[in-house]
């Protein structure tokens, strides 16, 4: 289990450093791929299939390289 901090469910991981104001974890599926596409979440929209909750304040947690295969959104 990855637990990514500075997580925000209207923001996702992908957010340039420079257009933030705090600490944020890299993605590891975007660092897998060398990219910046996944989001862990968009609002109403879709949750990445990784996405396992979470925690007190703002720690994502990531279940890749394993898909999450009880989250219940698809």
């Amino acid at each position: 289990m990855n637990r990514l901090t500075g997580a925000n469910m209207d923001i996702d991981l992908a957010t340039p450093a420079d257009q933030i104001s705090w600490q944020q974890a890299k993605c590891p599926w975007n660092a897998h791929e060398s990219t910046d596409q996944h989001r862990c979440a968009v609002k109403n929209i879709s949750i990445c299939p990784y996405f396992c909750g979470v925690e007190y304040m703002d720690t994502l947690l990531c279940c890749y390289p394993e898909e999450n295969l009880y989250r219940t959104v698809r």
